[in-house]
This record gives C-alpha cells, structure tokens and sequence, in this order.
C-alpha cells in the first residue's frame, strides 16, 4: 500500500498534468497560457532595468544641476531621493498600469504581465510588484527573484507572489488540439442518450484528461478519470453500457457534444441565411 505521501505526490502531479502551466479563472476555468521561462524573464529584465537606469541619467543630469546651484543640500538630497523613487518605483508601475502588463523588455521578448485569474493587472498590482523589486531586483541585484523563479511551478518571482500575478508568453508557438474522436462501441449509445451541457469547466477537465493521459501516473490517471466519469454519466440519460472505460465514456460525452453543438450552430447559421434571403426579396419602397 503507497503511503500519504506518495499518494498526495501522485495527485500533485496529476493536477499539474491538467493544468499544466495555464491560469485559472475565478470560474474554475483553465485558460492555456504558458508561462515564460526564467530566461526569457532575465532577458526582459535587463532591459527594463536598462531603461530606468538611462532615464534615471537623463533626470539626474536635467534636475541635480539645478539643484546645486541653490546651495542647499539638505534640498538637493530630498529631491535626488524624490526623483529616483519616481524613477524605480513610479516609472515601472505607470508603464505597466497603462500597458496593462507590458513594457519594453516584454514587448521585446513577448511577454504580458497578468493576474492569476488570467485578467489584466491593475495599479495595486503593478505597484506591490515594482515595491517589491526595489529590494529583490536592484538591492539584491535579482538574487531573490531568479530564485524564486526558478523554485517557482510558474516562474513567478517574490512581487509575482506578493501581487498574485504571473508572466505569460504571448508570442506562443500555436497548437492544434486534435477534436475527440467518437468511441466506436459507444456511439449509438450516445447518439440516442439524452446529454445535458456540460459546464466549461467540466468539460476542460475531461479534454485535459484524455489528451495528457499518458503522461499521468497510473494511478491517478485511474482516480481522475473515475471522478470525472461519476460528474459527467450525472448530466447523462441513460447511463452508458456496462463494461465501458471511464476515458471512453469521457471521449464519447464530448466527441457527442462537439457533434450536436455544430449541428445546432449549422442549423442557426442555415436558418439566418434564410432570413436574410426573404428580407432581400421583399418588394421594399413599393
């Protein structure tokens, strides 16, 4: 018998095999955005940092001459100190504020801060995270944040933790999801079986399933697959044959849904172009 422990791990990594590195919604929704690697944030960081460093040197050379002349120290140390606040701190959160996750670095290498339900970051956000590198980022030199990065499932660095946010890769190879295919024992049963909707939620779950399957400890693929199954044969009349695997009846469920939603988007689409033929041939202005 496995212990606890290698049964809590067993289900980490089931749960991980889901969801693999997508955001999920407030809804339970699992949205598939993949994270961007630790690399691809060092590189984006560089480049933001040298941004706030050329303009910190723009403002330092515009403003301290200014200052100096007054003669007043005391003065010229607030305003330095102002001034390079505004700079490390303002400057990174106006800028991904208004871009809603965006800067120069990212937009080079193709990433988007967001929040974890997937939505666009805000000011609280977008300031916890810019507070918070002030000491990981320029006083430990990033030590702290490709730490955490490279610890993190998400890549997620000490502000991503702090803000409940997360840096996604928006330039993503596109993949092709292959459509479920109909089981051929279950297909009549199917066919004739009165099956409700299924939430978006559920239904993401399933596909998940049945496309990473493989790669899911057997074990868990075994307890997944029954869960799913046992919320799935509920929405379902009557239940499917005796005898048939919990992914068949997954795959038939949605392969049936796939097949009768294009059926009723075909017979909406049909029924429109209809429509817009009469009204083009009704005699108008006679």
């Amino acid at each position: 018998m496995s212990s606890p422990t290698a049964a809590a791990r067993r289900e980490d990594e089931a749960l991980e095999a889901l969801l693999g590195t997508g955001v999920v919604t407030g809804d339970a929704v699992v949205l598939e955005l993949p994270r961007a690697s630790p690399a691809l944030r060092v590189l984006s960081a560089v480049l933001d940092a040298l941004v706030v460093v050329v303009v910190g040197v723009v403002v330092a050379v515009v403003a301290l001459p200014r200052l100096s002349s007054s003669g007043d120290t005391s003065l010229v140390a607030a305003v330095g100190t102002a001034l390079g606040v505004l700079v490390v701190v303002g400057l990174p959160t106006a800028v991904e504020t208004l871009t809603r996750g965006r800067s120069l670095g990212r937009l080079v290498v193709g990433t988007r801060v967001v929040r974890d339900d997937g939505g666009p970051v805000r000011l609280r956000h977008a300031l916890v995270r810019a507070l918070t590198g002030v000491v990981e980022l320029w006083g430990l030199a990033g030590g702290p944040a490709l730490i955490s990065a490279l610890a993190s499932p998400r890549s997620k660095r000490l502000g991503d933790l702090l803000a409940g946010t997360v840096v996604v890769r928006e330039r993503a190879a596109r993949q092709d999801v292959a459509p479920v295919t109909m089981p051929p024992g279950l297909a009549g049963w199917a066919g004739s079986a009165d099956v409700a909707a299924l939430p978006p939620a559920l239904a993401l779950a399933c596909r998940q399933l049945l496309a990473r399957r493989q790669t899911l400890h057997p074990a868990s693929r075994a307890r997944l697959g029954g869960q799913l199954r046992g919320d799935v044969v509920g929405r379902v009349f009557p239940p499917p044959p005796a005898g048939a695997t919990d992914e068949d009846v997954l795959a038939a469920v949605l392969a049936e849904r796939r097949r009768r939603d294009t059926d009723r988007l075909r017979r909406q689409e049909d029924a429109r172009r209809r429509d817009v033929d009469l009204l083009q041939r009704l005699p108008f202005g006679r």
